[in-house]
Parts: C-alpha cells; sequence; structure tokens
C-alpha cells in the first residue's frame, strides 16, 4: 500500500441553538477558522449542525428548508477563503425523493459533496421517518488522495452504510451525529462504533453534538478509534470542544484523550447543562425555586446555581403549620451556602383562609389529600406569581418515583417551567447530592439523613404512602424502563403488594405526567417524548 503523507482532521463539537441559522452559522466560521489555522484538512461538525437537532415540525415549513438552503450557500461562499479546507456541514435538504437529513462537505465556495442519511431512527426519543426520507446512496470524496466515507449517525448502528462506503473506496469513515445522553450511552456508542471498524477494517471519528434541547441534552464525548478498533482521541462531555486528530500511514494517530468521570458526576453535569441550556436559549433572566428543606429542593437549588449562578437563582422557603423547625433551618442554611436570594412566605393564613371559605363544602367530611393539596396548590400559586412578576422560571422539584406514582400535586409542587430531576429516581437524588458534597459541602448533612416528608400532615413520612424508595425504584426501573412483566417482577422477589401497588400508580397517574413540564432526560426511557402509553388504559401487565 503506497504510503500518503500525513494530515489533519479538525473536529468541532458545538452547541447549536436550535433554529438560529446565523448564530449556527457563526459556529461552523469560528471553527473553519482554527481548523485553517492548524492546517487541517477537513472539518467535522455535528449532524444537522446548521439547524441544531432535532428540529421536529420546523422541519415541515416551507420558509425554514428555504432559509435553511440559502444559508448554506452563503456560508459556502465564505467558506471559500480557506481554499485548503473541506467542511463537513449538517442540513436538512429538499431533494427529488423528498426532505432528507444531509452532511455536506463546501469546498472553496460549492458544495462538493453530499450524503443523504440512510438509516432513520424511529425509536426512543427519535422521530426521523416523521420528516426524512432515507439515501441510498454512498459519499466517498478525496482528500488529497484519501478516500474518506461519510455516513450520520444512525447509520453507524447498522452495517450496510458503512460496509458500502467501504466497497466505494472509502480508507477513513466519519460520522457526524447529534446523539442524546442517558446513562451508559457512551460506552454503548464505543461498542457500536468498535463493531464497524472490526468489520470494514476502517478507522474512524466519530463526531457528537453537545448541549442542552428542550429534555434532551447532548454530551459530545466525540472519540476516534484507529484501525484496531483502540480509542485513540476522546474529547469532554458536556462541554463545547475544538479538536484536531491526525491521520498518518493509513491510520489516525493517538492525539487528546479526556476520562469520562463518574455516572455521578455525568448525570449531574447533564442536569447542570440542561438547566443551563433551556434557561439560556430561551431567554430568562433566572430562576426561582420553591426551597423546602427537602433533598429534592437542595439538590434542584444546587444545580441551578452551578448552572446560572447564584446571582440568577431565588429560593423561597413557604412553610406551613406542619413544617419542622429543622426544614427552616436547613433551608436556611443551604440558600446561605450557596449565596442565593432566600426569602420566607407563610403560607398558614392563606391554607386557613381556603379551608374557612369551603368549610361549608366539607362540613362533615372527613380530612384527607384534599387538605395537603390545597397547601401544595398554594405554594405553587404562590411561585408563579412571582414568576410572572419577574421573569424568572419556577424550576419544579419533584423526582421520577414521584412522578411514576403520583406522589405529587397537579398545580402545587408541579406548577412550574422546567422539571430538573424529573428523571432522577429518589435513591439517585441522595446519589447526587453526596457528590455535590464532595465538590464543596453545600447540602446540609441533615437533609441527607432525615427521613423524606412532604409536610402536608403532622409527623408525615412518604413512606407511609409508599414502599421503601430503593424498592420502588426498582419496581419502576424494571417495569417502565426496561418494560419487564407484572409477573417477571414479582419472580424476581418482590412482594406482589408491593408490584401491584407502584405499576397500578404509575397506570392510573398517566394524566397527571401529561400536564407535567418538561425536564431533563437522563435515562433510557423518560416520561416524556419515549413514553407514550395512553390515559385511558385498561391492560394490567
Amino acid at each position: 500500500m503506497m504510503s500518503m503523507p500525513p494530515f489533519f482532521i479538525a473536529l468541532s463539537q458545538s452547541n447549536p441553538v436550535l433554529g438560529h441559522l446565523p448564530r449556527n452559522t457563526q459556529l461552523i466560521l469560528e471553527a473553519a477558522k482554527q481548523a485553517s489555522e492548524q492546517d487541517a484538512k477537513l472539518l467535522i461538525t455535528p449532524e444537522l449542525s446548521l439547524t441544531g437537532y432535532p428540529p421536529e415540525d420546523l422541519l415541515l415549513r416551507d420558509a425554514f428548508i428555504q432559509a435553511v438552503d440559502a444559508q448554506l450557500k452563503a456560508l459556502a461562499k465564505d467558506l471559500a477563503i480557506y481554499p485548503n479546507l473541506r467542511v463537513l456541514v449538517g442540513h436538512p435538504q429538499r431533494t427529488s425523493v423528498g426532505l432528507q437529513n444531509m452532511a455536506s462537505v463546501l469546498y472553496r465556495g460549492e458544495v462538493l459533496a453530499s450524503y443523504a442519511k440512510q438509516k432513520l431512527p424511529n425509536h426512543e426519543v427519535f422521530d426521523e421517518v416523521r420528516y426524512f426520507e432515507p439515501g441510498q446512496d454512498p459519499c466517498v470524496i478525496d482528500l488529497d488522495g484519501v478516500k474518506v466515507g461519510i455516513i450520520i449517525c444512525e447509520d453507524a448502528w447498522h452495517s450496510g452504510p458503512a460496509a458500502q462506503a467501504k466497497h466505494h473506496g472509502a480508507e477513513l469513515l466519519v460520522i457526524p451525529n447529534a446523539s442524546p445522553y442517558h446513562l451508559e450511552k457512551q460506552n454503548l456508542r464505543e461498542d457500536v462504533a468498535r463493531a464497524i471498524v472490526l468489520e470494514t477494517e476502517l478507522p474512524l471519528i466519530y463526531l457528537n453534538a453537545v448541549g442542552g434541547q428542550d429534555e434532551l441534552v447532548f454530551d459530545g464525548a466525540s472519540f476516534a478509534l484507529n484501525q484496531s478498533g483502540q480509542l485513540v482521541s476522546c474529547l469532554p462531555q458536556f462541554q463545547e470542544s475544538f479538536g484536531v486528530i491526525e491521520f498518518k500511514d493509513h491510520d489516525l494517530v493517538q492525539s487528546e484523550m479526556t476520562q469520562l468521570p463518574s455516572m455521578e458526576a455525568q448525570v449531574y453535569n447533564a442536569l447542570v447543562l440542561g438547566v443551563k441550556d433551556y434557561l439560556g436559549k430561551n431567554s430568562f433572566p433566572g430562576a426561582i425555586i420553591g426551597l423546602s428543606g427537602g433533598v429534592d429542593s437542595a439538590l434542584v437549588l444546587a444545580i441551578a446555581v452551578d448552572a446560572l449562578g447564584a446571582d440568577k437563582v431565588r429560593a423561597v422557603m413557604m412553610p406551613s403549620r406542619y413544617t419542622a423547625d429543622i426544614s427552616w433551618i436547613d433551608a436556611r442554611q443551604m440558600a446561605e451556602n450557596l449565596g442565593v436570594q432566600y426569602d420566607e412566605i407563610n403560607i398558614a393564613p392563606m391554607v386557613d383562609a381556603f379551608d374557612a371559605s369551603l368549610a361549608k363544602e366539607f362540613d362533615g367530611l372527613p380530612v384527607d389529600a384534599t387538605e395537603e393539596n390545597i397547601q401544595a396548590r398554594v405554594r405553587g400559586t404562590l411561585l408563579m406569581a412571582l414568576s410572572n412578576k419577574s421573569g424568572r422560571i419556577v424550576l419544579t422539584t419533584g423526582n421520577k418515583s414521584e412522578m411514576a406514582v403520583g406522589y405529587c400535586t397537579l398545580y402545587g409542587d408541579m406548577a412550574g417551567g422546567f422539571a430538573v430531576i424529573k428523571d432522577i429516581a429518589k435513591t439517585l437524588v441522595y446519589r447526587l447530592c453526596h457528590y455535590r458534597n464532595s465538590i464543596a459541602p453545600v447540602i446540609p448533612e441533615r437533609i441527607l439523613t432525615r427521613a423524606p416528608s412532604a409536610e402536608l400532615r403532622p409527623d408525615q413520612k412518604d413512606q407511609d404512602s409508599l414502599p421503601e424508595y430503593e424498592v420502588l425504584d426498582a419496581i419502576l426501573s424494571l417495569y417502565m424502563e426496561q418494560d419487564e412483566s407484572i409477573e417477571a417482577i414479582i419472580a424476581k422477589g418482590y412482594l406482589a403488594a408491593d408490584v401491584e401497588k407502584v405499576t397500578r400508580l404509575i397506570k392510573i397517574n398517566e394524566y397527571k405526567r401529561r400536564q407535567a413540564p418538561i425536564g431533563v432526560r437522563i435515562t433510557q426511557r423518560a416520561f416524556g417524548r419515549d413514553w407514550r402509553y395512553p390515559i385511558t388504559n385498561q391492560f394490567r401487565a
């Protein structure tokens, strides 16, 4: 095999803003400048880098597609100042077969080549079949004597597109992606990519987007594998990054290597980025959090401060007659530790007013969850009033365990604009708190050791109504995330009564979850885009 001179390929692990074509163009131009300065011959940007991912029903608007076409042409002309650099840009484009998910190589003012994504994902959070038509043809470009094959994201999870590129002469594969994060996703990506390398005997570069887009968080962690399937480069997780990797003697050379952090660190960083980008990209001036002295609101407050800065976060404690003194003390301490604005609004007079107004209607009826929910709804009303007046968004504090079984109040603690930990099980909440305290001890220890309670009636504990969280979370994972049947879960050793109770609660509280705000997805199955169960549903298993 003839020896070729070495050359460099640049990777732009960027954070586009969906629909902001001028800003996304500027990101590409800035990366191209860096790539040119480092004598790179090719710059790779993420899947749909020009528009952001996923554009969803924007793709159904002709005006959007026309604007993208015009922006792509203008970008190609702007990049002509770098005559030795090819730039791979992701964009939608209408072709003779319909709208396609494209990756185009821009070179010297023109579109040198284009590739249409062949495998359109239609699972989990993805529904590209709704918008795009699949491609059929390979795309292999000549990079000064080296043949580079292009495939896009889902294509790498199927052997066909990579094998097709190899058949047409590819010596290196580049794969632009917009692959959202979930637990263990990076290991899965590397395994899939390694299988492609071993099948084709081609090195590859996997370039991923980074940033928050509604409930999705893209984690970056772009990487490269050499011809033997060994990891030779890995960019950081959850941050924009620029990297350069050398192709020499028909293989990729070892370059920047960033180690992945612990699972708790990954999840925490995902939540921070999700909050930062949701507020930043939607121009919210800050956040308001109802601080209770409990573990969930403590975690949300820490995440918000790390994402936005203490000056943009306000904590409001709203005690009732059932609020324990230690809750006041711990909430004040937490706010002081993080340096946020802290206020207290006693809800007892307002709850008394509701009770008085409803006394005739409730005469002779036992006290039950109705009175508890009134307290939660008073708090929700106060938080939303503060939000409306200031423009700041309310971050809700309910976790996945509570959302699953309906241990939450519509228009009460569910009131708000972004549900930060809605995909975080209660047991993971505690682990994330301990992780955050390992960086700096901002969450008072008592919050982590006292029994969890909504404090809506005297001496209330969560476990008065629910199984132990270790049990609840295990059943939730098996039933909701892994689709195990009730009988299969019982067979694993869980009490039938617990399994029946938890699964029944999951089913009957679907109507609540449909009315909950969106929040960051960190598991392979969250309540949201990838959980689409009917509200009216009589199927047991």
